[in-house]
């Protein structure tokens, strides 16, 4: 391996004049062919020093010395707050005198002295316990910090907080500098893969919106790396360790650099009390202030480490499977995503963590697409994909195999602008050779749980609208079939903006007077499609008596807690419930094919005289057409004129057959849609399910409301217990509402 050039500016005090530079890079390039070892950042070669540039480093002849070689396909994966770690080392040096010495530098390398001795992680690996005397003399390192004098130290970066004891202020730049420094370098590579695990791109900025107000703690000199392979046991014990490894060495509270060391150490869950009171001593010693609010604020620590390290451990392990096609990697990373992911869901605000079979498709799919265009391109996707076409979908004309193929390798490719995770559907929109629009890849999500049932096969429906010809904007179904793992897809056409690159638009606050005439439009050419492929028995039971039916089974079919919690707030239990139920009637309507499921984000704006496409068929159904009009009613914002607007136009262009009786029935259906509401949204609000969906968050947001309207209609009494502030908890609770998503307060956080 060829050495890096050394600096033309003088590297060290020892250096001497470019004339010995040959030297230099003739020792460099003989420690780099010789054994290495190192963490993420550097490749560190220990060599004795040669007569040729003893004068250079200024050591003896044979001492051993350290050649560090920046790693040149390194990822920026970590927060730096200064680039010249010689000042730094220096500063350490009057408080902590055995830390390295950089002796002499160079482009891409450093000499460094070396430490005498055995890495910690050579003798107690990641989670074993550390012996007494250990963890005392590691708080003493920390205390040794604290003395380092700032103006020792190298000059702040501008976004740092004035006041340096603003404890609230430094963890809002710590993750402001996350966002800069580690997840916009890398979002263009990976940004599809984060995507695609449902971790949001403002994931860090949210989270900066959400820091607490915190106690002041005065500012000090901080490691922000002390793991197991940076600390030094010295063989001949004096003093008990050494710290090694200052490159990302920061300033600022010193509750910080005690968080990263709990979980980087990766203590055994019985030594993290030990491990805080030993820090809190030590620091009582030599800085007292600096233990103020310990036990409400080191959460918060902790909670932005576990954030912040989501991004560098699925990075690497995404990067770890580049040249490793078999299935031990593959497994291996998706521990590691695993793991990342649970201990950072609830900081960063995520949903549901994606399952272990879920996480494993999603790489496998990211690494096969990489060896494919490695190996050749879209041709060889067969071989790097393996996938088989669902015979009820014959292939299509325009949509051959080779199509297919191209859509499955770009789909581990498509980047995050161009990956969309809804509750039920993982969306990647990518591109064709030869097909004239985007294309999208839907996948349904392993951990989805949709309490309200699928009753007709979505593709079937997609092709009885598109086949029926009627002006309804609706996706066409292309392919379908199986992948890696036996895992299911389908491929529509996309009905998003096909140049920007952002995601479609929805009427998310009610649409706007053309868009509800548009809508009215084609629910009412929905009347024309001949659901009889789809249902041979559509119609011959009436549908309002069924759809209570169904009602009482989503119920009685709840979880236990939120069957609970429901009798609790003054809900019925199921058997109580289709009592209620069964006192009302509607008039009968001609049956048709509903969509099902008219929310907002349903619904996808464009700029032609549809206005609005219709999209996710998986509820459709058949039954009252008063019911799908009604239901959109329920799920988007509709302002009375609006609501007027839709009803009016809708009987004017239908035969009475499907709107008699309308003006008295439609009160009904809102009734049953608040009903179930107030059940659904209660088992979101209990089990955290879909949370981060904007139409869920918005609906358990008012779920005060709901509940109000729903116990009124039923004509039950609120119990005591049925009272706001109980709901209000529950709609701001520990599954993503406004406070900070950490442990409560008074306890220790936990290792991962």
């Amino acid at each position: 391996m060829e050495a890096p050039p050394v600096s033309q500016e003088p590297p060290g005090r020892h250096a001497a004049a470019d004339v010995a530079e040959p030297a230099l890079t003739a020792f460099v390039r003989a420690a780099v062919s010789g054994r290495e070892s190192g963490g993420h950042h550097d490749r560190n070669h220990v060599v004795p020093v040669t007569a040729e540039v003893a004068s250079l480093v200024g050591r003896p002849v044979g001492t051993r010395v350290t050649v560090r070689i920046r790693r040149a396909d390194t990822l920026p994966v970590a927060i730096r707050t200064w680039q010249d770690e010689k000042r730094i080392l220096d500063a350490v040096k009057g408080v902590l005198p055995h830390v390295p010495e950089r002796l002499v530098a160079g482009d891409g390398f450093a000499v460094h002295s070396h430490v005498e001795g055995v890495p910690l992680a050579g003798v107690r690996g990641d989670g074993e316990p550390l012996d007494t005397l250990l963890i005392r003399a590691l708080a003493e390192l920390f205390a040794r910090m604290a003395r380092v004098r700032r103006t020792a130290l190298p000059a702040l970066p501008a976004a740092w907080p004035r006041n340096h004891t603003d404890s609230q202020g430094f963890l809002r730049t710590l993750a402001h500098l996350a966002d800069e420094q580690i997840r916009r370098p890398n979002w263009p590579a990976f940004g599809g893969l984060f995507a695609a695990l449902g971790i949001p791109e403002d994931a860090l900025v949210r989270l900066r919106e959400r820091v607490p107000a915190m106690c002041r703690r005065p500012f000090s000199l901080l490691h922000t790396d002390l793991r197991r392979d940076n600390l030094i046991i010295p063989y001949d014990g004096d003093p008990p360790l050494i710290c090694v490894g200052w490159e990302l060495a920061g300033y600022g509270d010193p509750l910080h650099d005690l968080a990263t060391h709990l979980v980087r150490m990766r203590y055994p869950s019985h030594q993290w009390s030990e491990v805080v009171d030993a820090w809190a001593d030590a620091m009582l010693r030599v800085r007292p202030a600096a233990v103020n609010g310990l036990a409400r604020d080191l959460r918060h620590y902790v909670a932005f480490e576990r954030a912040q390290s989501v991004f560098p451990d699925v990075m690497r392990a995404a990067r770890a499977l580049r040249d490793a096609p078999d299935q031990e990697s593959l497994d291996g990373a998706t521990a590691s995503v695993r793991r990342a992911l649970e201990a950072g869901a609830e900081p960063l605000g995520l949903g549901n963590v994606p399952d272990t079979a879920e996480i494993a498709c999603v790489l496998f799919r990211w690494r096969a697409s990489r060896t494919a265009v490695r190996g050749g391109g879209a041709g060889r996707a067969r071989g790097a994909i393996p996938w088989s076409p669902d015979q009820r979908l014959p292939e299509r004309s325009d949509f051959p195999a080779s199509a297919v193929e191209h859509a499955l390798l770009a789909e581990g490719m498509a980047p995050a602008g161009r990956v969309f995770k809804g509750t039920a559907h993982l969306n990647s929109v990518v591109r064709v050779p030869g097909f004239g629009s985007p294309v999208v890849v839907r996948r349904k999500l392993a951990n989805a749980c949709r309490r309200e049932p699928s009753f007709l096969s979505e593709h079937a429906v997609l092709r009885a609208v598109e086949q029926s010809g009627v002006p309804v904007a609706a996706p066409k179904v292309l392919a379908l079939g199986h992948s890696h793992q036996g895992e299911p897809y389908a491929i529509h056409t996309y009905v998003g903006p096909e140049d920007t690159g952002g995601p479609p638009s929805h009427p998310e606050h009610g649409l706007r007077p053309h868009e509800a005439d548009a809508l009215v439009d084609q629910l009412c050419a929905l009347t024309d499609v001949d659901y009889g492929g789809l249902d041979p028995f559509a119609g011959e039971e009436a549908f309002f008596p069924w759809l209570c039916d169904q009602l009482v089974i989503l119920v009685d079919e709840l979880p236990r807690e939120s069957r609970q919690l429901a009798r609790l707030l003054g809900l019925p239990d199921a058997p109580r419930l289709g009592q209620i139920l069964s006192r009302y009637r509607v008039g009968s309507r001609r049956p048709v094919l509903l969509h099902g499921d008219l929310n907002p984000w349903n619904l996808v704006r464009r700029d032609d005289a549809r206005a609005l496409t219709i999209i996710d068929w998986e509820m459709a159904l058949i039954g009252d057409p008063l019911y799908d009009l009604v239901r959109h009613m329920h799920l988007t914002p509709t302002r009375p004129e609006v609501r007027e607007r839709m009803f009016s136009r809708w009987e004017r262009r239908l035969p009475a057959a499907y709107t008699a009786g309308w003006s008295r029935d439609w009160h009904v259906y809102r009734w049953i849609e608040t009903v179930r509401s107030a059940y659904v949204d209660l088992d979101r609000l209990v089990t955290g399910v879909s949370l981060d969906a904007p139409n869920v968050r918005r609906a358990v947001d008012s779920y005060a409301m709901t509940l109000a309207a729903a116990t009124g209609s039923l004509g039950l009494t609120a119990r005591p217990t049925a009272n706001p502030y109980l709901v209000r908890a529950l709609a701001h609770g520990c599954h993503g509402g406004t406070g900070h998503p950490v442990p409560a307060p008074g306890h220790l956080p936990a290792p991962a």
